[in-house]
């Protein structure tokens, strides 16, 4: 699949002397969904900032859909949609004015039909007559992301675009999500809700310290670096695991010793559970119901910023 977004050697000093990105090399394909998760501080913001155009690289190459971010700025520019953290907008206009003046900022002929169709998919179109500053904190994110695809773009931006908002708007914001990817549009998220990325993204790209440390997809990440791990209910509690188990198996006491955790590479031919359970009774202790789980993304983006630190 080709790459919409190019980034090659992009490095980014802010004048106070801190360095926000460090040698960020990124291939964004065309059509997916690509999440994008650190910490706060890491650099996501400062990256989409400078693809977007808002901030100044210091050093490195950028390329959307073919144009250069700063030899042809208002090329590349006309691609993008961005739906900012911050609530940015014209308190005093109508809805309808807002997203109308959008669109022809970048010179889009006027184009009634789709407006409505963007409004009604976030449920804005009863609140088109209604002025910005009328609305609840949910209606203005809603706005934002209305004044994003006003023009129609092949990428769409979305920095943090459901922090403190509601349920509702989270789920009609993933519905709407999929009805722009069914159409080809590219969309890349950043997010502190990990269950996002984890329903949402086809990639995963996770950055720490102005790096990028990993880009990886969904799927084969969670297959690779994902852990499962089989709890064992005892029918007696333990005070401690026996020597000889804890040295075979990587195993945990929990629940006040009422549960033996262990964990297991999925990937390995041999998962060590049938010799475990043959060693338990070997010992004497009993059980009496077992219970098997799979590490979730957050687990393993906890434990890959850890283990970059």
């Amino acid at each position: 699949m080709p790459s919409v977004i190019s980034v090659e050697n992009l490095n980014k000093t802010y004048a106070s002397g801190h360095p926000a990105l460090k040698n960020i090399n990124l291939q964004i394909r065309k059509g997916e969904i690509f999440a994008l998760l650190g910490p706060n501080g890491a650099g996501k913001t400062t990256l989409i900032s400078i693809i977007c155009g808002i901030v100044n690289p210091g050093g490195g190459k950028v390329l959307v859909a073919g144009h250069d971010i700063k030899a042809d700025y208002r090329a590349a520019r006309a691609q993008i949609g961005l739906v900012p953290q911050e609530l940015v907008t014209d308190v005093f206009e109508t809805v309808w004015a807002t997203v109308t003046f959008s669109r022809g900022l970048f010179g889009k002929k006027h184009n009634p039909t789709y407006l409505e169709q963007v409004l009604r998919d976030l449920s804005l179109w009863d609140k088109r007559n209604a002025k910005t500053f009328e609305l609840s904190g949910g209606m203005k994110r809603r706005v934002m992301i209305a004044k994003a695809l006003s023009h129609e773009p092949e990428i769409l931006f979305l920095d943090e675009p459901t922090a403190g908002v509601d349920v509702e708007l989270r789920r009609d914001m993933w519905a709407m999500v999929r009805r722009l990817r069914e159409r080809g549009v590219t969309i890349i998220l950043t997010t502190h809700y990990i269950e996002e990325a984890e329903e949402m993204a086809d990639r995963i790209g996770v950055i720490r310290k102005g790096e990028i440390i990993l880009v990886e997809d969904k799927d084969a990440l969670m297959h690779k670096l994902g852990k499962k791990q089989l709890t064992v209910q005892l029918k007696q509690p333990l005070a401690s695991i026996p020597a000889e188990l804890a040295a075979a198996y990587p195993l945990e006491l929990a629940d006040e010793g009422r549960a033996l955790v262990f964990t297991f590479d999925v990937q390995r031919e041999h998962t060590g559970i049938a010799e475990l359970l043959r060693d338990l009774d070997r010992h004497g202790i009993d059980f009496k119901d077992l219970q098997s789980s799979e590490s979730s993304l957050e687990e393993i983006f906890v434990n890959l910023v850890r283990a970059s630190a």
